[in-house]
């Protein structure tokens, strides 16, 4: 999660630590809207240091956020 929150606030101007808290809130929200396996699986990948066949993925979704913000 160190590496989404960095991120936002890189993208953002927010604090780290405003950024922290975007970051969980979306996750937040996220996670009450999918089903609960699906909902727990956020939590692993976001916890887990090490990489994943799921990488590219986030690394998409990294992109596309960042993406939203230069706009």
């Amino acid at each position: 999660m160190e590496d989404l929150i960095k991120l936002v606030s890189e993208k953002t101007g927010l604090s780290k630590d405003k950024a922290k808290v975007a970051v969980e809130t979306v996750t937040m929200y996220l996670k009450s809207k999918l089903p609960g396996s699906i909902a727990s699986q956020v939590d692993t990948y976001l916890s887990s240091d090490k990489p994943t066949e799921s990488d590219e993925m986030m690394s998409n979704l990294k992109d596309t956020l960042g993406g939203i913000y230069k706009r």
